[in-house]
């Protein structure tokens, strides 16, 4: 498992990328790498679900090393599901 570490978090570990289709503004945004996913849990509609509160504690584990952006990914998809965001996932 490769693991970003603290200093080079932020454009480290790309992933598959995923299309968040946020509610209001037609707002997209791409997520390619784990910075990516912070950048998205900042402007997250909502910050009372048990998956958000999940996918941030994640991310922070993440951006300290402890485990994969992948894992980030995860749990930023299952966060997604729970606000009724479409996640829209590209297939390499």
């Amino acid at each position: 498992m490769q693991t970003a570490g603290i200093g080079a978090w932020h454009g480290s570990e790309y992933f598959a990328p995923l299309m968040l289709v946020m509610s209001g503004q037609e707002k997209r945004m791409m997520v390619h790498s784990l910075g990516e996913i912070a950048d998205a849990l900042i402007v997250w509609p909502t910050d009372d679900g048990a998956e958000y509160i999940a996918a941030v504690k994640t991310c922070l584990d993440a951006i300290q090393g402890n485990i994969s952006a992948m894992a980030a990914r995860t749990a930023l998809i299952r966060a997604a599901k729970e606000a009724g965001i479409p996640v829209i996932a590209a297939v390499h």
